[in-house]
This record gives structure tokens, C-alpha cells and sequence, in this order.
């Protein structure tokens, strides 16, 4: 059957896939070895339980420091009516770990003892003539009788077993040096494309830095997996093909990634078609719908006939773009290393979160959305991180993953999801959750919280898009950058326009430039505001609520500028470090945006304003623990230092009080 880039939902794909390992005998552990007893096998899993051969201890053994005795020799005494017990035929001494006598039952601690000897004089606490005690002792007392820990036959630990540190322990008393583990499956990456470049290479336009095998790589030894990663192959249908046929004699399951679509280079399709059977090339999910499945045939032994000797091996063609691979080896590859080392299936910590903003979906695809989780008051929200499936850095923030199933063409701001988290709770309740506008000085603010204890996870919506979230109860502070048009000042009007009566703090943060970024040496030679109406600039701009835009306008309004005269005015972007790239890569001629947003791609700056960026901090977060070391570091030298150095920055008004309203 011809497969050909055709969605289908992610259900019947699996059914598929487990169908073909079913068949293949590999729906199972893929074998065991015995291995020596060491720490490197810490992470393993048993494949055959571990029965004791010795108890432990294997023999009565003494707990303490003391003197072996027969309780019954002790019975009387007293404190008033002290007993002495001799040396050799009453007690006797024994170090913690020392078999006990066979006539003892009982020890008693070296220091509930008087050791005496001739004339009164002991040189050696240990070997007195003899020892004066003053209480009784019961039977077994400070003794591990043999069989505490561990008793001869016993179930110590059963197949399937993870090993821990303490597992290893376990098995070592109860008289094992080697044990029965399941074999770590054998998976093969393969980096394909021309355009990929190896780390470290001098990069020219069009390159692009192979790093997918990386993390394909390192999430199969996370999960238990052995890697074998080949160099990049190019895009060359028989060069692939020699690859992938290499890979499948050395290995149990290949991933093969990036020309996994239909377009004029993407060979993975045909190549699976050409080794074995291609079974799904296409899932509906988002993102990282161009998923294949297939099975590659493997002859051990070509001169013979009998079919029973073609080995399968299992090929996963991965997406090309970072996310959607890293999310197709958690969809598909982890499941499958799993099963085969005979372990359940994750079980990620699922809880229910509000969505801060809206989410539109693809209607046939179950979607993926990676969300940074913050606990505002008594809600848990989830803030949507950027969509795009080249935006590795989305998955380094995201908290959790909201699954949007097919059907439902995304969800209204508000919206109850379920999270599978990637944190724990705990640190969900030691983050700060920031939305307002972009700052670089909240970056570095980020990176300070770290060494308290906090989290910051930021969702850059723009100033007003901040102030709504305050008003909805949905982040702990927003940054803001909001100038008035009438009164010149920052933030407070619109404060009171948004959130009359709201009990707020508000903290100035920073003083810094805004200006034009433009091309190193100003090649279109921009000088201010009144060259973005030529023909020949193009302009990018900052998105709607953002302060940046605000006071763009304001100064376009100021100078008889028309906006609609400006090409690229509705181009938008939503931080600093975006303009900056879009400058960067001749997308736009020039920008409005800081100064470190300009040094940061090597860009030109030309200053034009100066601007106050505030923090504005509900009340009741201002005032908690949360919070309390945020406002510590704002009173840092060194932070304040640190800040200094960016390009454009004064943080001479930092931690000042704006207002406290109301």
C-alpha cells in the first residue's frame, strides 16, 4: 500500500506501528545480559527478580559497642545494687558488626558500664578484669538478630525493577555479583540535509547548525537507550539509502531525520519504501505532522531463502524542525524504549490550568501547545509560548505541554487545559510569573532570581496586554513602558484607565534609550522618524499595546508623520530582540527598539528617547514571600552594576517608588 503524506489521526498510527512490532516479535523486552554488580548499573532494569542466597546479616550480630552477656546474669540490677560481671565466662567484648557469642543474647553499650581491674585501674575500656552494671537488660537486646535485613530465598527485588543506588545495596547483602538486566535497545540517528552544518563551522547564509541529532540522541539515553549517531548525510536518495541500510545491521530502532514531507529533497519516504514497508507518513498533530513510520527489513543472511531470518527493524522518519522532533521522540520513541526494557509508560503529572490568551488550532490535528505555568493567587495559569516549530527555545521555557485535541480549532482566553508538567509543582510555586512588556534587565533579573530559590517566566504580550493581565488576575507584576501623550508621564494613566481602584505598586525598574536600529554603517543613511516615510525603507514595527509602539506614535503624531505612509508599519514583532533580528536578516531596514537589542546583533543604533520602564505589582504579591527576593536583588550594587553595563541603561531610579496606589 502507497502512503503518501496523508494525516491520519495519532491513535490509528500507533495502532499501526504496534501492529508491525507485534508482528515483528518486538512488542517486547528486546533480550537481557548478565552484567557484573557495579554502579554503572544504576538506571537498568531488571530482567529476572533477585532472590536472596545468604540473609543478612548471615549471623547474630552485635549493634553496639559493648559487652556480650546473658540477660539472665543482669536481672537485679540496680542503681543502688550494681552487679559485676567477669571477663570471659560472664561477658565478654564486642565491636559493633561482631558475632555474638553463642551463649549471649544480649549486649550492653560500652558506656552503661564500669569496667573494672586491679587496684582500680583500667588502661583498656575494652579488656577490664571485670564490669559493674546497674540495670538489667532484656533479651536481644542490641543485637540484629541474623535474617533482620534480609532472610536466605526471599523476594528482594522483582523483574522490572529501575535500579537505584539503594537497589544495589539491596543486592550485593543478600549475596549476588551479578544480575540479569534487559538489553538497552540500539538506536540509530541520522542527521540528513544539505543545508546542515556541523557544530563549530563558520556559518554562511543558508547554513543551518545540525543539532537535532543531539537532542534526539540525548533523549534516548535519557529514556534508556544506547545511541549510535552517523554524520550528516546529504540529500541523495542513494547515499541515504547505503546509511539507513549501515544503520539497520548495528541497530534496533532508526531515526531518521528531516526529509520526512514531499518536497523535492525529502527522501526519507522513499527510501523506507525502498528497505521495507513505509506504514504511516503523515500524523495529525501539531507540530510535527509529517511524522513516518516505518519497517526496515534486515537479511542476516542473504544466501538463504527461508523468510524466517529477515530481521525488522523499526525506522521513525523525524521532522526537521527542532521542535517538532524533540516532540516526535517523546510521542513515539520514548513509548517504544520503554516497552522494550519492559518498563510503564511515563505518567507525567497532569494538573488543570487557565489559559492567559487565546489558542486557534488546525481542526484535524491534535495540537501540541508548550505554556509557561505560573500559581497567581488561588489559579494556575497557562501562558501559550511562541507556535513555531523551529523555536527550540519555546520548549527550554515551557513548563508543561497543553493538549488541544483534534476537533476543537483551538480555545478562548480563560479556557480550562490540562498540562502534562515538566516541572514539579514545587517549583511551579516558587515562580514569578511576569507578562507585560520585553526588557533584557528582566532576563538578567531572571538569572539573579535563580540563586534565591525563584523562577521568573516571562510572556512578552506587550504593556497593555500586562496591565489586562493584572486586571484579570493573571500574573504577579507586568512591566510597563506606557508614555502619555497629554501629560508626558509613564504608565499611571493608563494604570487608572485599566485598573481603577486596584491596590498597586508601582517600581521603576530602568531609564533607557529608544531609538533606530539600522544595518551596520547605516547603509540607507536613516537619521530619525521623518526617513521612515521614504519609498525605499522598510520598516518593522512592534505589535499593538506594546509600549515601543505607543511611543512611536506619539512621536509620528508629534512630527505630522502618517502612519499608513510608513511600509512595513503593520509588519510586527514582539520584543526588542525580534526587530532586532529582523533588521539583522534584511527583513527591515530599521526598527524602533533599545540600544542592547541593537549591540546584541551587531547592529547600528541611533538614540532618540529616553524612557522609564516600570514594574507594576499588585499589592498583594508586593507584599508577599514570593516576591520578597525580586525586590532584594532591585537593591543589589552588584545587580544594579550588571544592568549599568547594558548598552542605553541607567538604573539610577531603580526600586524607586512611582506610586502606590491607591
Amino acid at each position: 500500500m502507497k502512503v503518501y503524506l496523508h494525516d491520519i489521526p495519532l491513535d490509528e498510527a500507533r495502532a499501526r506501528f504496534d501492529q508491525a512490532l507485534r508482528a515483528a516479535n518486538l512488542s517486547g523486552r528486546l533480550g537481557e545480559e548478565e552484567l557484573p554488580l557495579d554502579e554503572d548499573l544504576l538506571g537498568r532494569v531488571l530482567a529476572r527478580a533477585i532472590w536472596a542466597k545468604i540473609s543478612s546479616p548471615h549471623y547474630h550480630a552485635a549493634a553496639m559497642d559493648g559487652f556480650a552477656v546473658r540477660a539472665g546474669d543482669t536481672v537485679g540490677a540496680m542503681p543502688n545494687t550494681p552487679l559485676v560481671l567477669s571477663i570471659g565466662s560472664d561477658s565478654v567484648y564486642v565491636d559493633t558488626g561482631d558475632a555474638i557469642p553463642a551463649w549471649a543474647d544480649a549486649v550492653i553499650p560500652i558506656e552503661n558500664v564500669e569496667p573494672l581491674g586491679g587496684g582500680g585501674v583500667v588502661q583498656d575500656p575494652r579488656r577490664p578484669e571485670a564490669v559493674r552494671i546497674r540495670s538489667s537488660v532484656t533479651p536481644w537486646s542490641h543485637i540484629r538478630p541474623m535474617g533482620e535485613d534480609i532472610v536466605a530465598t526471599q523476594l528482594v527485588l522483582p523483574a522490572g525493577q529501575q535500579l537505584r543506588p539503594v537497589d544495589l545495596g539491596a543486592i550485593a547483602a543478600s549475596g549476588s555479583i551479578s544480575v540479569w538486566v534487559a538489553r538497552k535497545p540500539r538506536v540509530s540517528v541520522i542527521p540528513t540535509g544539505n543545508e546542515l552544518v556541523s557544530m563549530g563551522s563558520d556559518l554562511m547564509a543558508g547554513d543551518i547548525i545540525e543539532y537535532n541529532s543531539l537532542v534526539l540522541s540525548a533523549q534516548v539515553r535519557a529514556w534508556g537507550g544506547d545511541v549510535i549517531r552517523f554524520p550528516i548525510a546529504p540529500d541523495d536518495f542513494s547515499a541515504i539509502t547505503a546509511v539507513v541500510k549501515e544503520a539497520a545491521g548495528k541497530s534496533d530502532l532508526i531515526l531518521l531525520n528531516a526529509g520526512s514531507s514531499a518536497g523535492s529533497e525529502d527522501y526519507s519516504a522513499r527510501v523506507i519504501e525502498e528497505l521495507g514497508d513505509l506504514l504511516v507518513h503523515g500524523v495529525a498533530v501539531r507540530p510535527g505532522h509529517p511524522v513516518i513510520i516505518g519497517m526496515v527489513h534486515q537479511d542476516d543472511d542473504p544466501s538463504q531463502a527461508d523468510s524466517s531470518r529477515v530481521r525488522y527493524v523499526p525506522i521513525i522518519g523525524v521532522p526537521g524542525y527542532p521542535v517538532s522532533a524533540a516532540l516526535t521522540g517523546e510521542i513515539f520513541v520514548e513509548p517504544l524504549i520503554k516497552r522494550w526494557l519492559g518498563l510503564r509508560p511515563v505518567e507525567p503529572i497532569v494538573i488543570s490550568a487557565h489559559l492567559t490568551r487565546k489558542i486557534t488550532s488546525p481542526p484535524g490535528d491534535d495540537d501540541y501547545v508548550r505554556v509557561a505555568i505560573g500559581r497567581v493567587g488561588e489559579k494556575i495559569l497557562a501562558a501559550p509560548l511562541s507556535r513555531g516549530a523551529g523555536v527550540i527555545t519555546s520548549l527550554v521555557r515551557a513548563d508543561g505541554l497543553a493538549i488541544l485535541p483534534r476537533g476543537s480549532q483551538g480555545l478562548p482566553a480563560g479556557s480550562e487545559v490540562q498540562v502534562r508538567l515538566y516541572r514539579s509543582t514545587a517549583e511551579i510555586d516558587r515562580t514569578i510569573l511576569a507578562v507585560g512588556s520585553h526588557d533584557i534587565a528582566l532576563d538578567l533579573l531572571g538569572q539573579y532570581l535563580a540563586g534565591y530559590d525563584r523562577r521568573l517566566a516571562s510572556a512578552n504580550v506587550g504593556s497593555l496586554g500586562g496591565l489586562v493581565a493584572i486586571k484579570r488576575g493573571e500574573t504577579h507584576l507586568a512591566g510597563s513602558h506606557l508614555l502619555d501623550p497629554q501629560t508626558g508621564e509613564y504608565n499611571l494613566s493608563y494604570i487608572h484607565q485599566y485598573l481603577p481602584g486596584r491596590g498597586l505598586r508601582v517600581i521603576s525598574l530602568v531609564k533607557r534609550q529608544q531609538g533606530l536600529l539600522v544595518a551596520p554603517g547605516n547603509p540607507k543613511g536613516v537619521q530619525g522618524l521623518a526617513d521612515l516615510g521614504r519609498e525605499e525603507i522598510q520598516f518593522v514595527n512592534r505589535q499593538r499595546g506594546a509600549g515601543t509602539r505607543v511611543l512611536l506614535d506619539y512621536h509620528l503624531d508629534r512630527e505630522g508623520i502618517v502612519a499608513s505612509r510608513i511600509r512595513g508599519y503593520n509588519q510586527e514583532e514582539y520584543t526588542h530582540l525580534a526587530v532586532a533580528a529582523a533588521v539583522a536578516s534584511g527583513r527591515a531596514d530599521c526598527g524602533l527598539g533599545i540600544a542592547a537589542a541593537a549591540q546584541a546583533l551587531g547592529l547600528d543604533f541611533i538614540a532618540l528617547y529616553e524612557e522609564r520602564y516600570d514594574l507594576v505589582i499588585p499589592v498583594e504579591y508586593y507584599e508577599s514571600d514570593l516576591l520578597g527576593p525580586l525586590l532584594e536583588i532591585l537593591a543589589d550594587p552588584q545587580f544594579r552594576h550588571e544592568v549599568a553595563l547594558l548598552p542605553g541603561y541607567d538604573p539610577g531610579c531603580m526600586g524607586g517608588l512611582i506610586a502606590e496606589l491607591p
